[in-house]
């Protein structure tokens, strides 16, 4: 091999290169990697998730506490499902958590009101912001949790097929 080809063979190896044509080339790349890139559809829902999941985590513990003190007959049963339903939230979380800063996304909640909450996001370098009304939240929060408890009730349902 020629010795022009050694170390920097790009540029070196190319007797047509030009010292603008090699600075535009540069320039090109510095530049589409310096614009920021817009979050997808999933990187987006793993934002909402991530604000989501704790709320729902501290319901249902809270829950699981009320089930306990209770006077009902079956606390026991309610309480240890809760638990085991804050336990299934809690994981979710904490994967979503480690998902997020894979993909070096950040969130932070900025104002919370009665009416919404607004959070902002930094995903790779783009900022930018997202709001979320208490009646989405309530809404759903309680469809997240129906299908929480869909899957514990399938666990269970399965659970007791294999043992008769």
């Amino acid at each position: 091999m020629s010795k022009k080809l050694e170390k920097n063979g790009l540029w070196e190896s190319s007797r047509m290169m030009l010292p603008q044509h090699k600075e535009a080339f540069q320039n090109r790349f510095q530049k589409q990697a310096l614009q920021p890139v817009h979050p997808t559809a999933e990187e987006i829902h793993m934002m909402k998730d991530y604000v989501l999941l704790p709320i729902m985590h501290a319901i249902i513990v809270k829950k699981a506490r009320e089930a306990e003190q209770s006077s009902e007959m079956l606390r026991l049963l309610y309480s240890k499902a809760a638990q085991l339903l804050a336990k299934n939230v809690h994981d979710d979380l904490t994967q979503l958590k480690k998902g997020l800063t894979e993909k070096s996304i950040r969130v932070f909640e900025e104002e919370k009101n009665h009416q919404e909450a607004r959070y902002r996001y930094i995903c790779r370098e783009y900022e930018d912001h997202f709001t979320i009304t208490r009646d989405y939240m309530r809404a759903e929060i309680s469809i997240r949790i129906g299908r929480y408890v869909d899957g514990l009730v399938a666990i269970i349902t399965s659970a007791g097929r294999t043992k008769g």
